[in-house]
């Protein structure tokens, strides 16, 4: 059984509640700190995100975090997920293992929030390496 204290509704969840669950799942120090991450990986996510699944995300979303993620044109060319952490990575000025750790941790409220048939459309969309970026396993195909 979840603890509820551990877990709280996902249904309707605040901004602020939003950061405190990515505060607290990636040891950041202080909530800005959090709100950057979130707002960065957002951001980047919004490049890369399409179609009905980017409208179904967005709706799923605290409103300011939706703002964030739809503010972004969609890239033409969708990144792996490697690739996704190094462009942010750039984009922010940070290494790519803290930027993975960032992508990870707002990866995996967002996931909580989408839920798990949305989200495993979005990933059937995106390149190789996303999974992993939200906790899952990557699955491939044999070569033939």
């Amino acid at each position: 059984m979840i603890d509820q204290q551990q877990q709280p509704s996902i249904v309707g969840m605040t901004f602020e509640q939003m950061l405190e669950q990515v505060r607290y799942e990636g040891a950041y120090a202080t909530r800005a700190q959090a709100e950057q991450a979130v707002r960065a990986v957002l951001a980047a996510f919004g490049r890369q995100v399409t179609g009905e699944e980017r409208v179904e995300l967005a709706a799923r979303l605290p409103y300011e975090a939706a703002v964030t993620f739809t503010s972004q044109i969609p890239a033409t060319e969708p990144l792996t997920g490697w690739g996704f952490v190094k462009d942010l990575a750039s984009r922010i000025g940070g290494s790519p293992a803290t930027t993975r750790w960032d992508t990870g941790t707002v990866f995996r409220v967002v996931a909580r929030l989408a839920g798990e048939e949305l989200l495993s459309r979005i990933l059937a969309q995106l390149p190789s390496g996303y999974a992993l970026l939200f906790g899952r396993a990557e699955l491939t195909r044999a070569a033939a």
